[in-house]
């Protein structure tokens, strides 16, 4: 294969890069499981579209943090310092929407299946995710 300019040392590179990314979307979704007081998954089964919306909100938020954190360094370690400043970010966030709407708990809300506050996460999520990864850059 190296007649074919194979890089095997790029191939490798991938691969570890690839592994690190899974590992860091894993722990960045355990880390706001552990924030919401109830079971994401049994709401999932239970098909409680609120808290799909609110979960893919997070999803979605974590992979912006971990390509742009990819992206603008070439070392993994710094990859993962930055994604995990960016989820602390997240987390943060999640605390202030909970204390900027006071007339309802946000974990209450999703548990019962409001669609609208699900959504609204969502969207906190994903433009929060934007914004902090213009400050990695």
């Amino acid at each position: 294969m190296a007649e074919f300019g194979f890089d095997w040392m790029a191939f490798y590179n991938i691969g570890v890069s690839l592994v690190a990314i899974i590992v860091l979307q894993i722990v960045g979704m355990l880390i706001f499981f552990l924030k919401t007081p109830f079971n994401d998954m049994d709401e999932l089964k239970k098909g409680n579209v609120a808290v799909g919306l609110a979960l893919g909100g997070k999803f979605i938020a974590t992979g912006i943090l971990l390509g742009i954190s990819a992206y603008t360094n070439t070392s993994i370690w710094f990859m993962a310092i930055w994604f995990l400043i960016g989820q602390v970010c997240l987390v943060i966030v999640y605390w202030v929407f909970g204390l900027v709407t006071p007339k309802f708990k946000v974990g209450e809300e999703l548990e019962k299946g409001n669609v609208a506050v699900g959504l609204l996460l969502c969207a906190v999520f994903i433009g929060t995710a934007i914004s902090i990864s213009s400050l990695i850059i």
